[in-house]
């Protein structure tokens, strides 16, 4: 679409700009995750109105079951906790208890496009890899993410790279409404951190690391032991020139390992090459690095049990209700529903 000019709506300049994000509730959270996103999230938060969402209804788009989604939103809202989130400083809650992203998200599909939702790359991959079942679920989601973030007068969305097109998307269908309805929403602006932004997989490095690919020994988890990430970072793939450069083209894997050990360390993947001649120091201090990483996040999470992640969960709804409620009212009144 073609640019539109700057919201009327958008946030006071002089105060922090609201940030907006949601996490499935499906697989063991991994480094790409942390890396390309959530430590984005946390670094946020200080300084922004941030929301955060764990999109239980988006899980659904896969068969699921009973009661697994439940179980998994209060593990990864858990996890969410133990890597820095602090609930005076954030919204943190459950997609399914804001009533108003389901039905905000059926208004996005009646302005959403049939070709804008087919050319959504995740919904190729993901229905490939699902040969007995389709849902029609899979394919309008994007729709509902586009409702997960307008609903909240969203400035920004930090999201790893892989979220890109959804997040173009979420801003395509805000600038139509708003050219069909009149001022409704803020257009979004995705975040994407420069350094590990896309992770990829330590075994199949032109593939990103997934919690939805069956890979396991080319991920590596926020839940994993010492012993079993300097396994999986030993055993991952180089080449054979033993040359350490910073090449994504020619040495995707040697340029996935440079690329975790400068997000964990706040470095530079090329000036990091610099410091190696060979492939087994190179593996050593990114193994290192992560265990570093991931020790303090699983101390914290033996402190937090089920009673009080709920109760996280349960204040940030009523929190996220009180925003999504006037936003859901201005959109219906917009597009013409009777309220």
């Amino acid at each position: 679409m073609a640019a539109a000019p700057p919201s009327t709506l958008a946030t006071d300049p002089t105060t922090p700009p609201r940030v907006f994000s949601g996490i499935q509730p499906s697989g063991a959270l991994h480094l790409g995750n942390y890396l390309g996103a959530l430590r984005n999230w946390v670094a946020l938060q200080d300084d922004a109105d941030a929301v955060y969402c764990v999109v239980d209804l988006h899980a659904l788009t896969l068969p699921k079951e009973p009661g697994e989604v439940a179980r998994g939103t209060l593990d990864i809202a858990r996890i969410l906790l133990a890597i820095g989130l602090d609930p005076a400083n954030v919204i943190l809650f459950a997609q399914s208890h804001v009533h108003q992203h389901a039905e905000l998200g059926w208004l996005m599909q009646t302005v959403a496009s049939y070709g804008e939702l087919s050319r959504m790359t995740q919904f190729k991959d993901k229905s490939n890899r699902s040969q007995n079942f389709i849902s029609a679920s899979l394919f309008t989601y994007p729709a509902l993410q586009a409702a997960d973030i307008l609903l909240y007068d969203t400035d920004v969305v930090p999201v790893g790279d892989d979220q890109r097109q959804h997040i173009e998307l979420a801003r395509d269908v805000a600038l139509r409404f708003n050219s069909r309805y009149g001022e409704t929403f803020v257009v979004p602006e995705h975040r994407i951190p420069a350094a590990g932004a896309r992770v990829m997989d330590l075994q199949h490095p032109e593939n990103k690391m997934s919690k939805s690919v069956d890979s396991p020994q080319g991920t590596v988890n926020l839940l994993d032991t010492p012993k079993e990430i300097e396994k999986k970072v030993k055993r991952a793939v180089t080449d054979n020139d033993g040359e350490v450069r910073f090449d994504v083209d020619t040495k995707p894997g040697v340029s996935n390992l440079l690329s975790i050990l400068a997000a964990a360390t706040d470095g530079d993947p090329e000036q990091l090459a610099t410091q190696y001649s060979q492939y087994g120091p190179l593996k050593a201090d990114v193994a290192a690095a992560l265990i570093a990483l991931v020790e303090p996040i699983q101390a914290r999470l033996t402190e937090l049990d089920d009673a009080t992640v709920r109760q996280v969960l349960d204040d940030g709804a009523e929190r996220a209700r009180s925003i999504a409620g006037p936003v859901m009212e201005r959109a219906k009144v917009a597009i013409g529903l009777l309220v």
